[in-house]
């Protein structure tokens, strides 16, 4: 099994939305970037930790991390340094942590070919991996286990794009 660590802003809507396809079969929401092991929601979210909200994608190869990084820059914003949508701070703030040079080779590919395409400065921190940090038990499965609740984030936050599946 593979794993890749993305920084996408809320860390429930970036895991519901890339956990719907083939070949991805697990992903944990969780902390990563600061250097502190043991860290709570409210901490990474007061903006003091260096965290960022990040999941962790455990894929088979099945799918490439090249599609999984296409998927991820389809559903954020790139070019907002200051979050995403209506989370701003640092700990919405997009990441690649790579965990070899393959992986930050492809990561800061994507970046320069996105860039290039639309002419725009995007806003993606390139790091090593340190390590993750998993998230509470209340924010694994968000969607699955407060529908509604994650519902009204993904309408408030415009990250409409999969909604479809939410209206019943």
């Amino acid at each position: 099994m593979n794993k890749c660590y993305l920084a996408g802003g809320c860390f429930w809507c970036i895991a519901d939305y890339l956990g719907s396809f083939k070949g991805v079969e697990k992903i944990v929401a969780g902390y990563s970037g600061g250097d502190e092991r043991k860290v709570s929601y409210k901490e990474v979210k007061s903006q003091l930790t260096g965290h960022r909200e990040t999941i962790e994608v455990s894929y088979t190869n099945d799918i490439s991390l090249e599609t999984i990084v296409d998927i991820f820059l389809s559903y954020v914003d790139p070019y907002d340094k200051d979050g995403q949508y209506i989370d701003k701070g640092f700990s919405y703030t997009l990441a690649f942590y790579y965990q070899n040079d393959t992986e930050k080779d492809i990561y800061l590919r994507k970046i320069k070919d996105l860039e290039e395409k639309s002419s725009k400065k995007a806003f993606i921190s390139v790091e090593p991996f340190k390590f993750f940090v998993r998230a509470e038990e209340e924010h694994q499965e968000y969607s699955k286990k407060n529908p509604e609740a994650f519902y009204k984030e993904l309408v408030s936050s415009n990250r409409t794009c999969h909604l479809k599946k939410f209206i019943r």
